[in-house]
């Protein structure tokens, strides 16, 4: 099943637009199939303003988030998956959307710890449920 981030990093980026704001990705920068330009990263994550004034040839596909951008002058090329978008948001405000980061199990499909929370619910849900009150618990203290 196709992921629903980067159709709500697409539709959050056109809100911010639509409101006359700058929009703002936050992304995990150490991830693989990552290219970001060296030292600008912090504390292994990356900021980039993602606006039409500040990049080039941007695309925002199911895949990836590309573009060129201006560091310190020099056109560079960035290109980072969709899974290592951490945020999209407007820098005005700080209004838009965080995300979970992806482990290689959910690209893949597979949830262990779901399927055992599936399970532990069906569980309790099939446990009988007695229909006698229980006895007070309250004690009588001078």
């Amino acid at each position: 099943m196709i992921s629903t981030r980067p159709y709500l990093i697409r539709a959050i980026y056109d809100w911010i637009l639509d409101n006359g704001f700058t929009p703002y990705i936050l992304v995990d920068a150490e991830a693989d199939d990552t290219l970001v330009p060296n030292g600008y990263a912090k504390d292994g994550k990356i900021i980039f303003n993602i606006s039409s004034s500040a990049t080039k040839n941007l695309t925002l596909s199911n895949e990836t988030v590309s573009f060129v951008g201006r560091f310190n002058g020099v056109p560079t090329s960035v290109s980072v998956p969709t899974s290592t978008v951490l945020a999209v948001y407007a820098k005005e405000t700080g209004a838009g959307m965080a995300f979970q980061q992806e482990s290689s199990e959910e690209e893949e499909g597979e949830l262990p710890e779901k399927e055992a929370i599936k399970e532990e619910m069906e569980e309790s849900l099939a446990a009988p449920v007695s229909n006698k009150p229980s006895r007070p618990v309250l004690r009588i203290v001078k």
